[in-house]
């Protein structure tokens, strides 16, 4: 497969939100943003059935997903390290450089988050956090340290309960990094989270203030 900003939007996409069977050609997404799973589709060009799925971890929850058999794109996920039952054992991924950016916004979209607000203990301070959340430190670890290798900053890594990890990004680090993520219009994303971001740099741009939290999208 020859890799492209939409192809590695979606490995981000799988590596969080995806999951590979153990027969050797299913690929499954699942997301509560109907937005993702058509986005997905449309890149990949299936026509596959959308499902609905409730979680067993939030039994009120209503997700939707998407299944597909393709031997070739799952040999190509294998071959660039993801495999089934990835939770706790994924590390690296042979994601080239000039893609990162898109794999860390399909990674964003499936399990990051932003928050931002107005921090009352400081006048005109702008609170803004980022942050990536993987049961596998390995893999936070890799990405932190492509991170700091492509675009100069560096996060930290905390457990946050549950046999969950936190790579954290704050201040300009966030801003900086945010700004790579999103580089055009165009690109594939999922809009509510980048309008949340949008508006946050916005802020924070008028203001010149960079004082940053985190809370899950």
């Amino acid at each position: 497969m020859r890799w492209s900003s939409d192809l590695a939007y979606v490995v981000g996409l799988i590596t969080t939100d995806g999951s590979l069977s153990i027969d050797g050609r299913h690929i499954n997404l699942t997301s509560k943003d109907k937005e993702q799973i058509d986005t997905f589709a449309k890149i990949l060009h299936l026509n596959n059935k959308v499902e609905f799925k409730i979680s067993s971890y939030n039994p009120n929850g209503l997700y939707y997903q998407i299944q597909f058999g393709n031997v070739k794109i799952y040999r190509f996920l294998l071959d660039i390290g993801l495999t089934p039952n990835k939770t706790k054992t994924l590390s690296s991924l042979l994601i080239p450089d000039k893609y990162f950016a898109d794999f860390l916004r399909g990674h964003l979209d499936g399990d990051g988050y932003t928050y931002s607000y107005w921090d009352k203990r400081w006048k005109s301070s702008f609170m803004l956090y980022t942050g990536f959340v993987s049961a596998s430190k390995k893999h936070l670890e890799w990405i932190n340290e492509k991170i700091k290798k492509l675009y100069g900053i560096e996060g930290r890594i905390g457990y946050s309960g549950k046999s969950v990890f936190q790579l954290k990004f704050a201040k300009n680090s966030s801003i900086k990094l945010l700004k790579n993520i999103y580089y055009s219009p165009t690109i594939s994303c999922l809009s509510r989270k980048r309008f949340k971001i949008q508006s946050a740099l916005a802020i924070i741009s008028t203001c010149g203030c960079a004082e940053m939290v985190y809370r899950h999208a």
